[in-house]
């Protein structure tokens, strides 16, 4: 850690890996079926450089936040601010330029779109200083990221965002945030209290039922969803039911890791290194896109 300079603990701090979560800013555009307008694809891809930009900045703040608590995990420790490698001022600097290099490109692209990205900031600001310590609200706040995400996707290329999506987005926040607490508690075991106070207030048997309830749930709003008559009206086909068999496998395979390989501590890292878990999203995508589209379909 101490041979890299300070623009590469900088771009390790800002957490690149862990970007894949701001991709629900392109869900509006897809299910809105404008994906080929090529206006709305750059806004989007703009929208999710701002929501990159920002959550590094978030990053930043926890990092120096937490750096005392990070020092007693296992992992966490040997990050750039915790482990001493980048000053916890020059952390700051830079998240404060990037927040408002970001909201000020999301106010010259949609005044609207700078308000959620503003709410944003502030959320996870909060989060970091307030919300983590309260039990059930510290997954809401997370589950509340994504939901501003989605609607910043809806703002950009001036749609509105469906409540279906919206439902779906917060469910399946919850699910990812609830098997991350339980994978903490698992693997910190008796130091899981001193790295994250409120941890304590938790324990597996009460996750296992949270996360029960959010997995039925985040199914049973989608496969609604999928069959209800108005989706199929509005996209023209009634086949978009047939990509049911990807989120029921999706989320039995992400239990399944989350209960036998403990995994779940970061949902982006446990997708892009479980090749069924990926190709389960990815063909999940692909096939949205093939029903509402329909490229075959001269």
């Amino acid at each position: 850690m101490e041979t890299r300079s300070t623009v590469a603990n900088l771009f390790v701090s800002v957490r690149p890996d862990q970007w894949t979560k701001n991709l629900i800013v392109f869900a509006a555009l897809i299910f809105a079926v404008k994906l080929l307008d090529p206006a709305a694809l750059a806004l989007a891809s703009a929208a999710f450089l701002i929501f990159c930009a920002l959550s590094g900045a978030v990053y930043l703040i926890n990092d120096v936040s937490d750096r005392e608590a990070d020092r007693q995990h296992p992992l966490k420790r040997m990050r750039p601010i915790a482990s001493g490698a980048l000053a916890p001022g020059t952390a700051l600097a830079w998240a404060a330029g990037l927040s408002v290099l970001a909201l000020a490109a999301a106010y010259a692209l949609q005044p609207m779109l700078a308000v959620a990205a503003a709410a944003y900031l502030a959320l996870f600001v909060s989060y970091t200083r307030w919300l983590k310590h309260l039990v059930i609200l510290d997954v809401m706040a997370i589950a509340m990221g994504f939901v501003l995400r989605a609607v910043a996707g809806g703002l950009v290329i001036g749609v509105p965002v469906s409540d279906w999506l919206l439902v779906c987005t917060v469910l399946l926040a919850l699910f990812l945030g609830l098997a991350k607490r339980r994978h903490e508690i698992t693997m910190l075991a008796d130091g899981a209290t001193e790295h994250r106070p409120i941890l304590e207030e938790y324990d597996s048997y009460l996750l296992d039922q949270m996360i029960a309830i959010v997995a039925a749930a985040t199914l049973v709003v989608y496969i609604i969803y999928c069959a209800s008559p108005d989706t199929a009206e509005r996209f023209g086909t009634p086949l978009l039911v047939l990509t049911t068999p990807f989120p029921i496998y999706g989320i039995f395979r992400y239990l399944y890791l989350v209960h036998r390989k403990h995994g779940g501590g970061s949902p982006s890292d446990l997708l892009l290194r479980d090749r069924p878990l990926l190709s389960c999203v990815a063909l999940w995508g692909i096939a949205v896109i093939l029903i509402i589209y329909r490229p075959y379909v001269s």
